[in-house]
């Protein structure tokens, strides 16, 4: 049994405990959906990470760290993110965080406590390596909805399939992508990234699928670059909605000094 298949069969078991998946949306209902879904679930979130990062060779690489998230309001608006580095050693400490901007470029920071350097990520970096694994700085905190057209290129009884179109070229790495959204829950469960030639570049895909306090959950991922031939997984444990976290906490202030408290 694959790993998407399991992940599926926990979709499957939601689904049958659930209405029944409205019909004939528009595709930006579909797009809209899968974003809330995949980025604010409750009114904030915590989750610890285990990042495997494996290269062509086999060779892998450690990372572990915590994530806190933050919505500004319950639209799917303004967000924060604040990513805090536990191991290997030459990482810790270290912190990524981003505050999501409805009318501007997202504001992006990285703590490097070796250097005791605060560092301004520009919105160019977006797609690069997120600590040299083969997600993105973007793939973590989301990519806006609006940046791209979006196409409902397939529908069956489990998927809508769509494809969106970068509304600015020069500013990615990929011509398009398709994105496989679970029908009943709205939950993307595989996307691939396309160059201008229609060879896929990199691909996503939800490995397992939990269900933390009614909301569908993707805890287990993986990000394939097929260029490479690399790959990082993601494992997430001790996933938590509405946990009260502060707005303070996602400030430059806090960058140097760890909230411990929600950390833990």
């Amino acid at each position: 049994m694959t790993y998407l298949f399991k992940a599926l069969l926990v979709l499957s078991v939601f689904w049958a405990g659930s209405a029944s998946p409205a019909l004939a949306l528009d595709v930006m209902e579909v797009v809209k959906k899968a974003n809330h879904v995949s980025y604010y679930k409750g009114d904030d979130g915590r989750a610890k990470v285990n990042m495997r990062i494996i290269d062509d060779q086999g060779r892998e690489r450690l990372r572990e760290f915590v994530i806190l998230r933050k919505d500004n309001d319950q639209t799917d608006g303004g967000q924060k993110f604040y990513v805090y580095f536990n191991k290997p050693a030459d990482v810790k400490k270290m912190v990524f965080m981003v505050i999501k901007n409805m009318d501007r470029d997202d504001d992006r920071w990285l703590y490097l406590p070796a250097l005791d350097l605060v560092k301004r990520i520009a919105a160019s970096d977006e797609r690069t390596s997120f600590v040299g694994s083969h997600f993105y700085y973007e793939d973590v905190s989301g990519r806006g909805i609006n940046e791209d057209n979006h196409v409902l290129v397939e529908e069956n009884d489990n998927f809508y399939v769509v494809k969106s179109t970068p509304k600015d070229p020069k500013s990615v790495e990929f011509s398009s992508y398709k994105s496989w959204i679970h029908k009943a829950t709205f939950l993307p469960v595989k996307t691939e990234y396309y160059d201008d030639q229609g060879q896929k570049i990199r691909s996503y895909t939800a490995l397992k699928v939990e269900v933390v306090s009614g909301h569908p959950t993707v805890t287990s991922a993986s990000m394939e670059d097929h260029r490479s031939g690399g790959k990082t997984v993601m494992n997430y444990s001790a996933v938590k909605y509405d946990v009260g976290l502060p707005d303070k906490i996602f400030s430059e202030r806090y960058l140097r000094k760890a909230p411990i408290k929600y950390l833990r």
